[in-house]
């Protein structure tokens, strides 16, 4: 296949670059510079910019499948002005893809639209799977909402097929959210994070990529895609396994409104959470490598 991935200088990106680009796939990333795509891309991949897109109506033609990652990090402090970029990122880099193939005599066959597990809303006692309807009133279901809408006007393309992608807490050794829960734990600080019973619902970085690539490839998969491991954990049993796989005691309660002064708003990512149920992808026949925190963890370490 030939595939196009905005975002895909982004750590995300960068993986999955590497992953298609040695499954034999031909990756074009998306950028806002070629340069920055060949410097950032993984591989040497080709470069396609925002700019070309928008001059060329033809620009996106020839891809099989278009993966829509691009938008500014939430790992930032959350202030107004923060936010409003993060929403305006999200909304219009997909704006721009579906205005790019909407005037294609042959579009993809595949569009995948990340999105994140924060649109269930946050529960200490419910599960949800992709048929569990978005249900929270915070930023960041709002924000995934808003971002899984923008890609709505792909379902009228009748040969384009659209997946949704809620991703899951990213474990990857160099970057994702392994490194920022690792880092109080090398510091011998590491402990129970808020009340501790908040769930994590986490994916191996390895799985995740090889998720988005069987979404790809396989036709009968759209809709929502639940891109979590099926085994879930609460933050005060990550955080034992995380501290038990650096020998590091695993002791050091923190607040959550001591993370709330600290993070402010942004603190949610860690003291709310989510059981999420990836029924979708299991369904359709997706294995995971990755399916326990404890062993992806020591693939983690190994690395």
């Amino acid at each position: 296949m030939k595939i196009a991935i905005s975002g895909g200088t982004g750590f995300i990106g960068k993986k999955l670059t590497a992953r298609l680009t040695q499954s034999g796939h031909e990756v074009v990333v998306i950028s806002r510079k070629a340069a920055e795509g060949q410097g950032g891309a993984a591989n040497g991949s080709a470069t396609l910019t925002w700019d070309q897109i928008e001059r060329d109506p033809q620009a996106l033609a020839g891809f099989d499948g278009i993966v829509n990652l691009a938008g500014s990090s939430l790992s930032q402090r959350w202030t107004d002005q923060a936010k409003q970029e993060m929403e305006r990122s999200r909304l219009e880099s997909t704006r721009k893809l579906i205005a790019g193939i909407r005037g294609l005599d042959q579009p993809p066959s595949v569009f995948i639209q990340a999105s994140a597990i924060g649109i269930y809303g946050t529960s200490e006692t419910a599960e949800f799977d992709e048929n569990s309807p978005p249900g929270g009133q915070d930023f960041p279901s709002q924000l995934s909402v808003k971002w899984e809408a923008a890609a709505d006007p792909i379902e009228a393309m009748a040969q384009t097929r659209l997946v949704k992608m809620r991703i899951g807490l990213v474990l990857g050794r160099e970057a994702g959210v392994y490194p920022v829960l690792k880092l109080p734990y090398k510091l011998m600080g590491g402990g129970k994070l808020g009340s501790g019973r908040q769930w994590m619902s986490w994916i191996h970085i390895d799985d995740l990529t090889a998720l988005f690539e069987f979404c790809l490839t396989q036709p009968e998969v759209s809709g929502p895609v639940n891109a979590a491991a099926p085994n879930a954990v609460r933050q005060d049993e990550l955080g034992r396994v995380i501290g038990g796989a650096i020998h590091r005691p695993h002791w050091f309660p923190v607040p959550a409104v001591l993370m709330r002064t600290v993070l402010g708003e942004m603190s949610l990512m860690v003291t709310g959470g989510q059981h999420v149920i990836p029924a979708a992808a299991q369904q359709a026949g997706f294995t995971f490598t990755h399916p326990y925190v404890e062993e992806a963890v020591r693939d983690l370490e190994r690395k």
